[in-house]
Formats: C-alpha cells, structure tokens, sequence
C-alpha cells in the first residue's frame, strides 16, 4: 500500500494557524478530497486544533504532517500529526460554559475516529485519524424473486473492530528538507486479526 506522506513546518507565531489551514486546503485537494466535502472541513478543523495547541502551549515551532492511505480500508485513512519539542503530554480538561478556550482536544475527540500521542525525539507527536468513506455501491433496479425463509437460520451479526493503526514507518518520519516537504513510502499491508 501506498502512504503518502505531506509536512510542513510550523512558527511559533499564532498566525502560523491561518497558513496551516490553508496549507491543509491545498494539499487535501492535490488528493482528490474536495474543498466542499464535510470530510476536509473536519481534517482543517482538527489540523487547526492541534496546531494551535501546539503553537500556544508550547512557544516553539512545530512540524504538521499529514498522511494520505494510512489505514486499513480500500479508501484509507487520513491521518494528521503535529509534533512539537515539549515532552508534556497533552492534557484534555472540560472547559466550563463560559470559558473562551480550552475546548481543542475535546472537539479532537468528537470528529476524529481515533487520537492520541506519542513521545518522538526530545518532544512528542499528537494525532488523529479520519476514515474516509467509501460510497456504497448502486443497487440494482432489478426486481428481487421472493425467497422462501422456511427452515433458515438467521445470520450472526459480525464482532465490530475497529483497526488500529501503527504509526507512521521510521522512514517517512525522516527530518523536513526545508519548510515543506513530500514524501512516498510504502508500507507492508496489514494483516486482519
């Protein structure tokens, strides 16, 4: 399986937010996931999250990688990692009605399927991916003949599972060459529990 592997280079200057939005635009639209669609309105809203979190909390600069076809779907997974030099881990809190902040890792948990950290280097990575949804296929128009149910056993539901994910491979985590860079790596497919 193909991973294709985006990342950018973050200030510390809270402005640096608005050109990783828009950095984020670009590059979900250079892989075919549309301005317009719900599913890049949730990943610029969660990139926007984790790096303000990272540029408020920690006062340096961070690295904001995204990773197209990480997952085990036929569409794949679309995962975003933001990684800072602070080897504090990342403390979710419940802001109260009337606070004005403190609410970013609370809408992470919401709109991503799955999120957490992870120490890299001196500092740690923060992550979150987003599945991407297949279309079902067209139904047939055709008529159905009726079948007879007599002496049928019904079907056993299937267990849910949801996969988990491994991180990026060491080798498309390798240091930017300048401010941004793209990276392809190819990953091993997974096996199914």
């Amino acid at each position: 399986m193909q991973v294709l592997l985006v990342q950018m280079e973050v200030g510390p200057d809270p402005a640096e937010v608005g050109r990783a939005r828009r950095w984020a635009r670009s590059r979900l639209a250079g892989s075919g996931i549309g301005d317009d669609e719900p599913l890049a309105e949730t990943l610029v809203l969660l990139i926007s999250e984790l790096v303000t979190n990272a540029v408020v909390h920690t006062g340096c600069p961070a690295v904001l990688r995204m990773l197209f076809g990480a997952g085990e779907s036929a569409a794949g997974t679309v995962r975003v990692e933001v990684a800072d030099i602070s080897a504090c881990p990342p403390s979710p809190r419940r802001a109260d009605r009337e606070d004005t902040n403190g609410r970013g890792l609370e809408l992470v948990d919401g709109l991503a399927d799955r999120w957490g950290w992870q120490p890299e280097g001196s500092g740690k990575s923060i992550w979150c991916e987003v599945d991407r949804c297949v279309e079902p296929p067209l139904q047939s128009t055709a008529p159905v003949p009726p079948v007879s149910l007599a002496g049928a056993v019904p079907p056993t539901s299937p267990t849910p599972h949801t996969p988990t994910v491994a991180p990026a491979p060491p080798a498309a985590r390798a240091a930017p060459a300048g401010p941004t860079t793209m990276t392809t790596a190819t990953t091993a497919p997974a096996i199914p529990a």
